[in-house]
């Protein structure tokens, strides 16, 4: 009956309309939109607002809605919303009251340890006037990345001879906070990521060089060291057990790259994720795939580096993750048992 009273409070509207009108705008979507709401905003006016940042569908029909269910305390602020809410649950936000201060666009880019470049694309949607696929393509611009191998050769030309790399530029967005500003260019703020990660490396280059490595596969490794270990000590051993296994021309075996060929962030792998067809996919190819995983730190770099215990062979490990506990072994047959293990210490 709601939506013939509406009818009748808004005259000529029909019946359809108001009825679509009181639904999401987008069942499905996920993506937050900042909506500012002024102080001594009306009701009719919040509709509009919320109407034009396309929250909802008909600011009309939200004004008369919240009038008849007397939803009359909305409060000014900064507020998240999805287009995916509700008019009742947009409503009840809009009561508790939002934020005096932006909640995205505040012209910082925090990248954290170990996270991918399309998860620092989000963050500089969220936080900047550039979208994430813009991002995610300026990553990928050739003559964009050119111009930065001249500019850094020792740090990015086996970087840009990789093959089959999802972004040249993954691994090579040092975790820190960035400034944007009006003047900052899309280009000016990757250049800023790009610059920090030689300014950290370039101690390491004759390093790297010494040991036969490329940076490529320096970071490549750190992006895995970085996701696998959490204390600096398991980083070293953990690294020390991905080398013995390439010196053996053993394959990785770890679910981290599983994950980022499969493009997901879940929580469990199946045996049927392990069988995804990728070149970053471990459990299919040898080596340590076309390139990082992920945008690693100083640490898990200076792991790969100088990796710990490797005279102790192992070449398996394994973490409880409940307590944090790293078990490492020799053979597959100590591994399952340090698996086995966990499950019993788990089990009490």
């Amino acid at each position: 009956m709601l939506i013939l009273a509406l009818i009748s409070l808004v005259g000529g509207i029909g019946y359809h309309y108001v009825k679509e009108s009181l639904q999401p705008l987008s069942q499905t979507s996920t993506k937050e939109i900042q909506v500012k709401i002024p102080i001594g905003s009306t009701n009719k006016e919040i509709g509009a607002i919320l109407e034009k940042n396309h929250v909802i569908k008909s600011g009309v029909v939200f004004d008369y809605y919240v009038r008849t269910k007397k939803f009359d305390s909305f409060k000014a602020g900064y507020y998240l919303l999805k287009s995916s809410m509700t008019l009742t649950q947009i409503a009840h936000h809009l009561e508790v009251g939002g934020s005096s201060t932006p909640l995205i666009n505040t012209g910082k880019v925090l990248v954290k340890e170990g996270v991918t470049a399309a998860e620092i694309g989000t963050v500089v949607q969220q936080n900047t006037r550039f979208s994430k696929k813009a991002f995610l393509k300026m990553l990928n611009n050739q003559s964009f990345i050119n111009a930065l191998e001249k500019k850094y050769p020792e740090l990015l030309s086996s970087a840009v001879s990789a093959t089959n790399t999802r972004y040249k530029l993954e691994g090579y967005l040092y975790p820190a906070t960035y400034t944007v500003t009006k003047k900052t260019t899309l280009k000016n703020l990757i250049l800023q990521m790009v610059m920090k990660t030689n300014q950290v490396i370039s101690p390491y280059y004759s390093e790297i060089s010494s040991k036969g490595y490329t940076v490529q596969k320096v970071l490549t490794l750190a992006s895995l060291v970085e996701r696998e270990g959490v204390t600096n000590s398991d980083r070293r051993k953990i690294a020390g057990v991905f080398l013995n296994r390439l010196d053996k021309n053993m394959m990785l075996q770890t679910d981290i790259s599983v994950l980022y060929a499969l493009n997901t962030s879940k929580t469990t792998v199946t045996y049927k994720d392990l069988k995804y067809a990728s070149p970053y996919n471990l459990y299919l190819h040898t080596g340590v795939g076309p390139g990082p995983f992920n945008n690693p730190s100083l640490n898990s770099i200076k792991a790969v580096l100088d990796p710990a215990d490797r005279d102790k062979d192992y070449l398996y490990f394994v973490a409880n993750t409940k307590t944090g506990k790293v078990y490492y072994a020799t053979t597959y047959a100590e591994h399952q048992a340090n698996i086995k293990k966990i499950k019993n210490e788990n089990s009490n």
